[in-house]
C-alpha cells in the first residue's frame, strides 16, 4: 500500500541541512576515486578535465535548481522528465538516477573498508563495507531530521579534515613535482579523465530527492545548492592540486586511500598524525555513504509511489515516517555490488547514470520552458539558455568519453536500460498517464 495522506514525508529541513546533505553526498569524492584519473591523464591532464567538469556542474546546478524549486518532488529528475517528456522520459531519467545513487553507495562503502584496512591490516575490507552499509540503512530509517542533523555534524568534520589536510601538505608542495610527466597521454588522456573528474561532484543533485522534506523549498533549496557548490569547488581543486605536488602521481593513481598515503609520504607512515588523519578521514566517507543512502531511498520511494517500481516500496514507516522498504532494497543492491565489482568499475557505472540523468534534466528544462511557460519558477536558471546548453554539451562529451573508455560497464548500463524499457512496454505502463495524484501517491 502506498503512502496515505497521513503518511507523508515530513517538511523539517532548513538550508543548513541542505548544505550538509549536498556536501555530505559529494565529499567522499575528494577522498578517493578522482586519483584514478591520474593513471589515464597525469596531473595537468586531470586538472584540465576537472576544470571542464567544474564548469559543467556550475552551469548544471544553477539550471537544475530551477527544476527543483518549480517541481519539488522526491523523484527529482524522474518527475521533471516525466512532466516534460512523458512515460519514457520519466523511465530513462529514473533508471539513470537509480544507477547513479545505488551504485555510488558500494564504492564509498568499500573505500571505508580500505581506509580501516590502511589503519589495521587485519580489518577485512568487504566485511567492513557491509557493516557500514547496514548501519547507515538503520540510521536513515530512524528519521530524516535525525539523519540530517547527523549530516551536519559529520559533514563539518569532513570539511574541517580536508582543510587540515591541505594545511599539512601545502608546505611540502612542489610545482616541479606537480609538473613532472603532467600529460603523458596528451589530449586523449584529458578526454579519458572526464568521468573521474565527475566523481569530484557526483551526487550533489541528490538534494532534489529530499525536496518534499524541506521547509519553504522554493527559497531554501537554492540557498542549499549554491552554498554547497561553492564549498565543493574549493575543496576539489585544493585537494587535487596540492596532492599532486607532494609526490609522483604514479604513487597514488591506483589506490582507494590517496590522502592518507600522501600524508604518510609527507610525514612518514608511522607518524601519529598520519594515523589520526586516516582515522578522521572516515568522516568524509561516512558523510557521503549516509547521504547517498538517504537520497537513493527517496528515489526508489518516488518511483514506487508512481507505479514504476513495486508499490510496496513506497510504504512509509508509521513511527518514523521514512521509506523503510526502499532503504532495505537499496541496501541489498549495494551489497551485490560490494562483492561483485571493482571500485573503478563501480565509479564508471555510477558516472554513466549521473551523466544520462543530467542530460535528461537539461532537456526537460528546455522542454518545460516551451511547454509550460507559465509554470511558477521561484528560481529561474541564470543566463538561460546559455547555462543549460553548456551543461548539456559537456554532458554529451562526458558520456561519449565514458562509453569509449569503458565499454563493459557501458554494455551493462545500456543493457539494463533496454531490459527495463522492454518490461515497461510489455506491462503496458507506457499507456498509463500519471496524474499529479498518482505521481504523489
Amino acid at each position: 500500500m502506498a503512502a496515505t495522506p497521513a503518511e507523508q514525508l515530513k517538511r523539517v529541513l532548513k538550508p543548513v541541512h541542505l548544505w550538509a546533505i549536498a556536501v555530505g553526498l559529494v565529499i567522499s569524492g575528494e577522498y578517493f576515486g578522482w586519483n584514478l584519473g591520474w593513471a589515464v591523464s597525469g596531473t595537468v591532464g586531470l586538472l584540465i578535465a576537472t576544470l571542464v567538469i567544474t564548469v559543467m556542474y556550475i552551469t548544471f546546478i544553477f539550471s537544475y535548481t530551477e527544476l527543483t524549486t518549480s517541481i519539488p518532488h522526491a523523484g527529482g529528475a524522474f518527475a521533471y522528465a516525466y512532466r516534460a517528456m512523458g512515460p519514457f522520459g520519466g523511465l530513462i531519467a529514473g533508471y539513470a538516477t537509480l544507477v547513479d545513487f545505488l551504485v555510488a553507495t558500494p564504492a564509498i562503502a568499500v573505500a571505508l573498508g580500505t581506509y580501516l584496512h590502511f589503519l589495521n591490516g587485519a580489518i577485512p575490507v568487504l566485511h567492513t563495507a557491509m557493516f557500514f552499509n547496514v548501519v547507515f540503512i538503520i540510521l536513515n530509517a530512524y528519521g530524516v531530521k535525525e539523519s540530517a542533523t547527523f549530516s551536519i555534524f559529520i559533514t563539518l568534520l569532513a570539511v574541517a579534515e580536508l582543510l587540515l589536510y591541505m594545511g599539512v601538505v601545502t608546505p611540502h608542495f612542489s610545482m616541479h613535482t606537480y609538473l613532472t610527466n603532467p600529460m603523458p597521454f596528451g589530449w586523449s588522456g584529458v578526454f579519458a579523465a572526464l568521468p573521474f573528474a565527475v566523481w569530484f561532484y557526483l551526487a550533489i543533485e541528490g538534494v532534489a530527492m529530499v525536496a518534499e522534506e524541506v521547509k519553504d523549498p522554493k527559497k531554501n533549496i537554492p540557498r542549499g545548492y549554491i552554498s554547497a557548490i561553492v564549498t565543493l569547488v574549493f575543496l576539489a581543486l585544493g585537494v587535487m592540486i596540492l596532492t599532486g605536488g607532494v609526490t609522483d602521481w604514479r604513487n597514488l593513481s591506483k589506490l582507494d586511500y590517496p590522502l592518507p598515503e600522501a600524508i604518510g609520504i609527507v610525514l612518514g607512515r608511522t607518524s601519529g598524525l598520519t594515523k589520526i588523519f586516516a582515522s578522521i578521514g572516515l568522516f568524509g566517507l561516512i558523510a557521503s555513504l549516509h547521504g547517498i543512502i538517504l537520497a537513493s531511498s527517496r528515489q526508489i520511494f518516488a518511483m514506487a509511489r508512481s507505479g514504476y517500481l513495486p508499490r510496496s516500496l513506497a510504504n512509509i514507516s508509521h513511527k518514523f515516517k521514512t521509506p523503510h522498504w526502499a532503504l532495505v532494497v537499496g541496501g541489498l543492491v549495494s551489497s551485490i555490488f560490494i562483492y561483485k565489482f571493482k571500485t573503478d568499475q563501480i565509479i564508471m557505472l555510477s558516472v554513466l547514470g549521473a551523466v544520462v540523468m543530467y542530460m535528461m534534466s537539461m532537456i526537460s528544462l528546455f522542454i518545460l520552458r516551451k511547454k509550460e511557460p507559465n509554470l511558477e519558477r521561484p528560481f529561474a536558471a541564470p543566463y538561460y539558455p546559455v547555462f543549460p546548453a553548456i551543461a548539456l554539451v559537456i554532458c554529451v562529451v562526458c558520456l561519449i568519453a565514458t562509453i569509449y573508455f569503458n565499454l563493459l560497464m557501458s554494455y551493462i548500463f545500456f543493457g539494463g536500460l533496454a531490459a527495463i524499457i522492454l518490461v515497461f512496454v510489455l506491462m503496458g505502463r507506457h499507456k498509463i498517464k500519471l496524474t499529479e495524484e498518482l505521481m504523489n501517491g
